[in-house]
C-alpha cells in the first residue's frame, strides 16, 4: 500500500509559472497537460477533514479554452490554498497586463 502510494506521489509534479500551470504524470509513460492562465476560468480545491489537518488537498485548474473545459486535476498537494493564491496572482496580473 505504501509503495502504491509513493509512486503516485513521485511520479506526479504540478509546476506553477508565472503565465502557465502545467501537470506532468508518470513513471514509464508520460502525460502533461497544461493552462495558461489567462485562459482559466476556475479553480477549485477540495478537502477531506484529514486533508485539512495536515494542509493537503485536491485542486483542478478548469480552462476556457475552446479544449472541452481543459482541466489540470491532481490529487494530494501540499497547501493547496497557497497554490490557488499563486495562480490567482499571477492570473490577475496577467489580466492586468493585458489590459494596459
Amino acid at each position: 500500500m505504501w509503495l502504491i502510494w509513493w509512486l503516485n506521489a513521485v511520479s506526479v509534479s504540478l509546476t506553477v509559472t508565472d503565465k502557465r500551470t502545467i501537470l506532468r504524470k508518470g513513471i514509464l509513460s508520460k502525460y502533461s497537460n497544461e493552462v495558461f492562465h489567462t485562459s482559466v476560468r476556475n479553480i477549485e480545491i477540495h478537502q477531506s477533514l484529514i486533508q485539512r489537518i495536515f494542509n493537503v488537498g485536491d485542486i483542478v485548474v478548469a480552462s476556457s479554452s475552446g479544449q472541452a473545459d481543459l482541466e489540470v486535476a491532481v490529487a494530494g498537494i501540499p497547501e493547496p490554498e497557497r497554490v490557488k493564491q499563486l495562480i490567482n496572482d499571477y492570473r490577475i496580473g496577467m489580466t492586468q497586463i493585458l489590459e494596459d
